[in-house]
């Protein structure tokens, strides 16, 4: 049997919570801003660097970079009279980055970026060449996050980040030779003021353009191949194509997401509160589950990474993804986990006993037959299946615990009666010995448990 001691003999009841604290989620949104502030945007950004003339008149702009080379962005105060008075004399925060413009890989960015530092250790994806920057302050980069930037700036005086971006389009390609054409990326500026606890978390506003990197002096060539190729087509033809600007200006865009929560912002966040609708979520996700619980259940599996991939998908869009979707979305390990976990895929206990605490008279209960478990003098034994994974004897007081309602701090020790009723301290060595599906025998008073083998 099992044998505890106990400091006192009452008992109270006690709860097993598996629930963690979750930073609170915001649902991006994606819109962008009323027509009348799209045109008089509180910053702009302008990237001094010449605008590809190969690119149709209604998409939009491409610009080559050198890798390696400093390229200054000029952040500029575009506010009207009045604008955002608050800001005045104050410095805001701007986080510059190198992101995928690419959709298929903006799905597998994690995967992407883990890949590039394993080939590049030590490397950054982008940086800030502070000697050359201008009216820059209290530059940060996070070691976590090789493709950012971050510093504070007066709009009010001139203000010049130079970068330089180190990774090159082709490292993204599924073959690196052989004509593959290389991905293009973005560079995104986003900008905060500080809230009244002083940190710089309210947005501002956002702007992005897109980008090719090419080894040393390859934008050179690229863009002189481009332009040679215009000046070959006919006058028509050249109406459908954009001119080549000798600077690119960032165009507006929705804040990049999870900003600034997973970069400027490492503060713990406090748990939120949830109904009980988005606490039976976490365990199981149903297709009834809302965009917002959706995302709680990813956050609660350890999908973060996915959030903002799975933005706008529900319980039903989630669960209608197949395996094959989902490797192909997040890569093998993180594809076939989330598919586990969608599904429920339950893994199989080490170790099965069952415990009964004590017999219970029978009054209302008719006995069924032998094989439904031990019965004597009227008496029905209830059972408490116990299922151990970790096979440690801390597990099984933890689940005992649980099983009897009985206040974990309650409990000393846990022993096992032995021949000539002798009490063995349960091990971790005894527990991993225990025969599959034993049963044992649970009674308590005041100071004393025990059990014996049924």
């Amino acid at each position: 049997g099992l044998q505890g001691q106990q400091s006192h003999s009452y008992w109270c009841f006690f709860s097993f919570s598996d629930v963690l604290a979750l930073p609170i989620f915001k649902q991006e949104d994606s819109s962008l801003p009323p027509e009348n502030e799209a045109q008089h945007p509180p910053f702009q950004y302008v990237m001094c660097a010449a605008t590809s003339p190969a690119v149709k008149l209604y998409d939009e702009t491409l610009t080559y970079l050198n890798q390696g080379q400093s390229y200054e962005i000029r952040m500029l105060d575009n506010r009207k009279a009045g604008d955002i008075p608050e800001i005045n004399g104050k410095l805001v925060k701007s986080i510059i980055r190198v992101v995928f413009h690419d959709r298929r890989l903006q799905y597998t960015e994690h995967q992407q970026l883990e890949g590039w530092k394993w080939n590049r250790p030590g490397d950054r994806l982008l940086d800030l060449d502070i000697p050359m920057s201008v009216g820059v302050i209290d530059i940060k980069t996070n070691p976590s996050q090789l493709n950012a930037v971050e510093f504070l700036w007066d709009p009010t005086k001139c203000t010049s980040a130079f970068i330089q971006v180190h990774c090159i389009s082709t490292e993204f390609t599924p073959r690196k030779h052989g004509g593959e054409k290389g991905v293009p990326f973005r560079i995104q500026v986003d900008t905060f003021k500080q809230t009244e606890n002083g940190e710089y978390t309210d947005h501002l506003h956002s702007a992005s353009c897109q980008i090719k990197v090419f080894k040393p002096k390859g934008a050179d060539r690229k863009q002189k191949t481009d332009r040679e190729k215009m000046e070959k087509r006919t006058a028509h033809e050249k109406e459908k194509y954009q001119p080549s600007y000798d600077t690119t200006i960032l165009t507006e865009c929705s804040p990049w997401p999870d900003t600034p929560t997973t970069f400027v912002n490492n503060s713990p966040t406090p748990a939120p509160t949830f109904t009980s609708a988005q606490h039976n979520t976490y365990s199981q996700l149903h297709p009834s589950a809302t965009i917002q619980e959706t995302q709680q259940w990813l956050l609660k599996h350890r999908f973060s990474t996915y959030t903002r991939l799975f933005s706008n998908f529900s319980g039903a869009d989630l669960l209608k993804l197949t395996r094959e979707d989902l490797v192909q979305i997040c890569g093998p390990a993180d594809g076939i986990r989330l598919y586990n976990a969608l599904k429920s895929r339950s893994v199989r206990p080490r170790l099965t006993i069952y415990v009964c605490q004590e017999p219970v008279r029978s009054i209302q209960l008719e006995r069924q037959d032998a094989g439904n478990g031990d019965s004597s003098n009227g008496a029905i034994y209830v059972y408490h299946a116990i299922y151990l994974e970790e096979m440690a004897a801390s597990e099984v007081t933890r689940k005992l615990a649980l099983a009897f309602n009985i206040p974990l701090h309650q409990i000393n020790q846990v022993y096992r009666q032995g021949p000539t009723g002798i009490h063995i301290l349960v091990s971790d060595q005894m527990v991993q010995n225990f025969q599959d599906e034993s049963c044992f025998l649970f009674t308590t008073i005041k100071g004393t448990v025990s059990c014996n083998d049924s």
